[in-house]
């Protein structure tokens, strides 16, 4: 599912290069950049993967997802578990080349992987835990470059996080019916769907304010205030779409508005570092 990357990859090259820029001086290391794809491809690789493999009996009971391919036969799940170990390995010999620190800390980038396919069986709030296991991204890129510890890329992942649990508060509206039926929990099988599409809404409003806080931390210049600009007006639209009483367009707001929003927002971000001396 290489099309989901263009979620978190986005935000952790936004945060490896902001590190070049505020602590390395704008020395720009593709060498580094490499690693921090390799390690993102790898772990997203994984959690794809364990996702599907616990889930598939779950998947079998629901109409959306009972054509996947461990439902149906099309993949075994040795050949599963085989590409989610080999993804794990490729994560963690990634971090091992990129410094002390992503090695001694990937684990923790992994639990949340594991735990969040089974959430929806123990708490209504499935969608933190997805959000918590996105917010490790950013974090993780900027100690790639740095191998210290920072805030800014503290509140850079809350604000991915809390996308993405929002906007997965969207797409699980449309497993309501399925849910109820076979014991799934969520938000919007548990309060009902309008609850969940305010969530997203209070979850986006959360993410703009903290992206506003990112920029100010970094020093951001014009052009990443466009840039949030647009991701504003991407956010009223991805709400304006989806209501209570209409899901058909769920899957434009979830996978065109938001990978929008994700490649965007980089895009504007890398004008704004480079106008400040990234790779100078």
């Amino acid at each position: 599912m290489i099309e989901h990357s263009v979620f978190a990859l986005p935000f952790a090259y936004l945060a490896t290069l902001t590190a070049m820029l505020v602590d390395d001086g704008g020395r720009v290391d593709r060498w580094t950049i490499l690693l921090v794809t390799v390690a993102m491809v790898g772990l997203r690789t994984f959690a794809m993967a364990a996702n599907r493999i616990i889930d598939r009996e779950i998947d079998a009971r629901n109409p959306r997802t009972a054509t996947r391919e461990l439902v149906t036969g099309a993949l075994s799940v040795r050949t599963a578990w085989t590409g989610a170990l080999i993804a794990l390995a490729v994560f963690l010999g990634a971090a091992a080349l990129l410094n002390p620190l992503c090695l001694m800390l990937a684990p923790v980038a992994v639990v949340p992987m594991v735990v969040y396919p089974y959430g929806k069986r123990f708490t209504d709030f499935p969608h933190a835990i997805l959000g918590l296991a996105q917010a490790m991204g950013p974090v993780g890129a900027w100690l790639a470059v740095t191998g210290a510890w920072s805030w800014e890329a503290v509140v850079l992942g809350l604000a991915v996080g809390i996308w993405i649990g929002g906007f997965d508060l969207i797409f699980a509206c449309q497993d309501v019916a399925a849910d109820r039926a076979e014991g799934v929990r969520s938000v919007p099988a548990r309060f009902g769907i309008a609850a969940a599409l305010y969530g997203a809404r209070a979850c986006h409003a959360v993410t703009l304010a903290l992206l506003l806080w990112f920029g100010l931390l970094t020093g951001a210049g014009l052009a990443w205030w466009m840039g949030l600009a647009v991701v504003a007006a991407a956010f009223a639209y991805e709400h304006s779409i989806v209501r209570p009483d209409d899901l058909s367009r769920l899957n434009r707001a979830f996978f065109t508005v938001n990978g929008f929003v994700g490649i965007s927002l980089f895009l504007f971000a890398l004008v704004d570092l480079l106008v400040r001396g990234l790779g100078r």
